[in-house]
């Protein structure tokens, strides 16, 4: 991911856990970042798909390691790694950077959902909503639920190396097999991982129905060909949440240029 220089770091304390956090960009408005399941602010930028260079020239954007992940610390208990301790984790880090001001969310993947926990629990702390790569949910996720447990199982056993290899074997969805920097990293310390795949395991989207008590604009990114990751989840967020639109990218192209179609939906009046 490709962003301007940081213009400041820190560290924010939280119950059995230190989120590290930086932010770039001018003097605007903030926009918070939120990355997915085992990945890290430093894993996406040696991914490359993203370049919110766009975004940081009206914004101030903040990311951080979700808690476990990357730089910050965590504790190998599963309901750590829940949505509700994420979103909690979120929502003090806006009120550390933002206290009187609302913020755009932005999340990719978990990411997402963390983002749509904590705006159903604190609306007012948003303004508006980026909801990229929402992962497989409700009743498709129940397939996914058992492998999860099985691959913490394999980590408790195993290592991580296990899943690095099965991810290698697999590859990445076909959109992304030409962007020659992607691949699948586990950024998370390996004690933890077991815990966080647990987490994940139990872990869901916000019932459809509870989507329409969400009154902010919000951008849904889709990619297609990621199971994982799957186009149907982002069209019935996008149909559900009261002021949506929808963006399904056809090409590593369109995938790069994410950060422009944010900062142009950020600077779009509101209705």
């Amino acid at each position: 991911m490709t962003t301007t220089a940081p213009t400041a770091t820190g560290l924010l304390e939280r119950p059995h856990a230190t989120l590290a956090f930086e932010t770039a960009g001018g003097p605007g408005p903030l926009a918070v970042h939120a990355h997915g399941s085992l990945s890290s602010r430093a894993h996406e930028r040696r991914a490359g798909l993203f370049d919110w260079t766009p975004l940081t020239a009206t914004h101030r954007l903040a990311r951080y390691d979700a808690r476990g992940h990357g730089h910050s610390t965590g504790r190998p208990v599963p309901a750590d790694y829940g949505y509700p301790a994420l979103a909690a984790d979120l929502l003090a880090l806006c009120d550390h950077l933002s206290p009187d001001r609302p913020v755009t969310g932005i999340g990719a993947s978990m990411g997402s959902a963390t983002v749509l926990w904590a705006a159903l629990a604190r609306p007012e702390r948003f303004d508006r909503l980026v909801l990229a790569v929402p992962a497989v949910a409700w009743a498709a996720r129940e397939p996914r639920r058992a492998g999860l447990r099985a691959a913490a199982a394999l980590v408790e056993r195993r290592g991580t190396a296990t899943l690095r290899a099965a991810a290698k074997i697999g590859g990445p969805p076909a959109v992304l097999t030409e962007a020659p920097q992607y691949a699948t990293e586990f950024d998370a310390a390996e004690h933890l991982v077991p815990a966080i795949l647990r987490a994940a395991a139990e872990a869901d989207l916000p019932a459809p129905e509870r989507l329409r008590d969400l009154p902010h604009p919000a951008l849904v990114l889709a990619w297609p060909t990621d199971p994982v990751h799957p186009a149907g989840t982002a069209r019935t967020l996008a149909a559900h949440l009261p002021d949506a639109r929808l963006h399904t990218a056809g090409t590593l192209a369109d995938i790069r240029n994410w950060g422009r179609l944010v900062a142009d939906f950020l600077a779009a009046p509101t209705a």
